[in-house]
């Protein structure tokens, strides 16, 4: 087994890309609902602030900010994914596997956020991400986003599309 290592900051910010087992499958949105109600159980027992996330079919991307002092985001990511594998009806999950496996990929995509530009980009990417799959053609109407948050809060200061973010390619899945 391949020696895997983190990066753990105290109260740093990540990105995170968190996959499907089977990545044809639609159980994130499908069963947004009981994605929302793992996310809200994990939160109030391990505390965070959500920068800005998205969750497609197959895979989501979030950013999280952890509290100072703080760097355990594999407990954090761990109960969200058992939580989310707890709640879907047993018929969903693949027999003989236990825990994440049944559901999820083993392991997730994790990125410490260096400076604000860094964190610019994976909020930009975040929030493009259902163009880029061709699930929409305008982040407004993906709605398994913070986009409409972030465009109340900051509208005004939002590039659209963002610098630099390819405009032709997408809208094919």
């Amino acid at each position: 087994m391949p020696n895997y290592r983190r990066l753990f900051v105290p109260g740093g910010a990540y990105f995170f890309t968190v996959n499907l087992h089977d990545r044809k499958r639609d159980f994130l949105i499908e069963h947004i609902t009981d994605l929302r109600a793992s996310w809200r159980d994990m939160k109030k027992h391990h505390p965070f602030e959500t920068i800005a996330a998205v969750v497609l079919p197959e895979h989501m991307h979030f950013i999280w900010a952890l509290p100072p002092g703080d760097d355990d985001f594999p407990v954090r990511m761990r109960l969200l994914k058992s939580g989310f594998t707890r709640r879907l009806p047993s018929a969903m999950k693949q027999k003989g596997l236990k825990g994440e496996r049944g559901v999820w990929q083993k392991r997730y995509w994790e990125h410490c956020v260096r400076d604000e530009d860094d964190l610019s980009r994976h909020i930009n990417y975040i929030h493009w991400n259902p163009v880029k799959h061709g699930y929409v053609s305008d982040p407004d109407d993906w709605p398994y986003s913070t986009w409409h948050q972030w465009k109340r809060e900051f509208g005004r200061l939002i590039d659209i599309p963002p610098k630099g973010w390819p405009t032709d390619g997408y809208g094919e899945k």
